[in-house]
């Protein structure tokens, strides 16, 4: 039923592992292949492309679903349809940046202050030629096929570059003065495609799947006893998405609790549940978390 499009480079495992996760396996003959599939009725086929071009081959509706980030989406300026961001990337959940740099040493405090025919490097030119219009500048823009802060200020004036810490602009001697775009990843859609009924609903439910995976990350879902003298003692100490799930046991004198727990905490936490009265503790991992 759907087409589906995956990001190759810095992304590729990351996404790779998420849809595992979501119970979307994806398999190929090597790792270096093009073609995939999903073993899931709901997708017919899958391949592995430069994030770069995946909003353009979804817009033209080579494509039904892809996932790449806000910042490609932004530089292709194309027609898609944004179903939602995923909140991973190459090692965190974090976003990434476009940002302008100048060289730390120069006297430019803000984007402003830039003169007409200032030279700028980047991967971006598009969103770049956007953003200097904007600001009423006539920018020479150069494409960048790499280390694109490196070339300040021998080579141009200033750099849009991607950043998700900041720290290899540091380490290159440059400092940033605005923020183009916050991107995250999102996964799109073609809009035709979002107008079939059946495509649409079977859209929804991998993004269920998908941000189902993303939620549980982090997190363990804990399973005690507790006597009924010392049930308030427990859920006070308890923390929990919501409410813990509190059940009488056969005979009225003790309790079952579970609650889901940031991973992070569950070291402190179970000798403080035993410690108050809690026996039978059961530490679960967790797949998917749907609300």
């Amino acid at each position: 039923m759907l087409k589906l499009v995956l990001p190759k480079g810095s992304l590729e495992r990351a996404t790779l592992e998420l849809f595992e996760a979501a119970d979307l396996t994806v398999t190929r003959s090597s790792s270096v292949d093009y073609r995939a599939s999903i073993d899931d009725p709901r997708i017919i086929d899958v391949r592995i492309l430069r994030p770069q071009e995946i909003p353009v081959y979804v817009a033209e509706g080579q494509f039904d679903l892809g996932v790449t980030g806000r910042d490609w989406i932004e530089e292709q300026g194309v027609d898609v349809v944004s179903l939602g961001e995923l909140h991973y990337s190459k090692a965190t959940a974090r976003p990434v940046h476009i940002v302008l740099a100048v060289a730390q040493d120069s006297p430019v405090r803000e984007s402003g202050q830039l003169p007409d025919g200032v030279k700028v490097s980047t991967e971006y030119p598009e969103l770049t030629r956007r953003y200097f219009e904007k600001l009423g500048i006539h920018a020479d823009i150069r494409l960048s096929y790499g280390a694109t802060e490196a070339k300040v200020p021998d080579i141009v004036d200033v750099v849009v570059e991607l950043t998700e810490t900041g720290r290899a602009l540091r380490a290159a001697g440059l400092r940033v003065i605005d923020t183009l775009l916050t991107s995250f990843t999102e996964l799109i859609a073609n809009p035709a495609a979002c107008q079939d009924e059946g495509k649409r609903r079977a859209m929804a439910q991998v993004q269920t799947l998908l941000q189902g995976a993303l939620e549980a990350r982090g997190k363990v879902l804990v399973k005690l006893n507790v006597a009924a003298a010392d049930l308030d003692a427990v859920i006070g100490i308890l923390p929990s998405l919501r409410s813990p799930t509190v059940s009488q046991l056969f005979g009225g004198e003790a309790y079952a609790v579970e609650t889901v727990v940031a991973k992070a905490e569950i070291n402190t936490l179970i000798p403080a549940l035993k410690e108050a009265g809690a026996s039978d503790i059961i530490e679960l991992d967790i797949a998917k978390i749907v609300h």
